[in-house]
C-alpha cells in the first residue's frame, strides 16, 4: 500500500466516522445525505470523504435509478485489517466516554458489550445492551445527546439501558435474567463503583 493511500484513508475526523459507519454497516448501500445525517457531520464534508475513499477503491459507487448510492468494498485488498483496525477502540475514546457518562448524573456502573467489545466471535446484534448505565439523578438532555453522538461516532444505533441502583441492587439480588446474563456474557466495567 503506497503512502498516498495511507494519507488518503487517515486524513481526517470524518473520514475515521464514516470509515467506522461503513465496517459496521457493510452490508448495507448508502446515499450521501443518509450518512452524513448518521455521522452528525456536514454534507459537503462527507461527500468530499467519501469520494476520496472511492479513489482508493474502498467504496463503490452505484446507479440506482436516479439515485447515486455507495456501498463498502468487501474486496479491497486490506478489507479484514482495516476493518480491524477501525473498529479496535482505543483507550483515549474509552476515557472519553467514561467522563461523558460521570457528567450524565449519579452514576455507579457503567457497562459495555455488543457492539462496543472488537471481537469477531460475538455476535454484537445478539447482546441485551452495548451500554448499560447504573445510577441516579440521570439528566435525560445529556443522555439523549451523548447517546446520540455516541451513535454517530460508532456508526451505528447503539442498545442503551439504564437504571437506577435501588432497582438494580434489587434485580442483581434476585438474579435477575437481564442482569445476569448481561454480567455472565461478554463485556467490559469502564465504571465500578458498585465492587462487582
Amino acid at each position: 500500500m503506497s503512502k498516498d493511500t495511507l494519507d488518503n484513508l487517515f486524513g481526517s475526523r470524518v473520514r475515521v466516522k464514516i470509515l467506522k459507519f461503513l465496517f459496521r454497516n457493510y452490508s448495507v448501500d448508502f446515499v450521501i445525505s443518509e450518512l452524513s445525517k448518521r455521522i452528525q457531520e456536514k454534507h459537503g464534508d462527507t461527500k468530499k470523504e467519501v469520494e476520496l475513499l472511492g479513489k482508493v477503491g474502498l467504496i463503490k459507487k452505484k446507479t440506482s435509478g436516479s439515485a447515486i448510492k455507495y456501498i463498502l468494498n468487501t474486496n479491497f485488498e486490506f478489507f479484514g485489517e482495516l476493518k480491524s483496525l477501525i473498529l479496535k477502540a482505543s483507550p483515549a475514546e474509552k476515557n472519553k466516554m467514561v467522563k461523558k457518562i460521570l457528567g450524565l448524573g449519579r452514576i455507579k456502573l457503567a457497562v459495555v458489550s455488543g457492539v462496543f467489545l472488537n471481537s469477531d466471535n460475538i455476535n454484537h446484534d445478539n447482546s441485551l445492551a452495548d451500554l448499560f448505565i447504573v445510577g441516579d439523578d440521570i439528566n435525560k438532555e445529556r443522555l439523549r445527546v451523548f447517546s446520540k453522538a455516541l451513535e454517530a461516532e460508532v456508526g451505528r444505533e447503539i442498545k442503551l439501558s439504564i437504571m437506577e441502583k435501588d432497582e438494580f441492587d434489587y434485580r442483581y439480588g434476585m438474579f435477575d435474567r437481564f442482569v445476569r446474563v448481561l454480567l455472565e456474557g461478554p463485556h467490559e466495567k469502564i465504571i465500578n463503583k458498585l465492587g462487582l
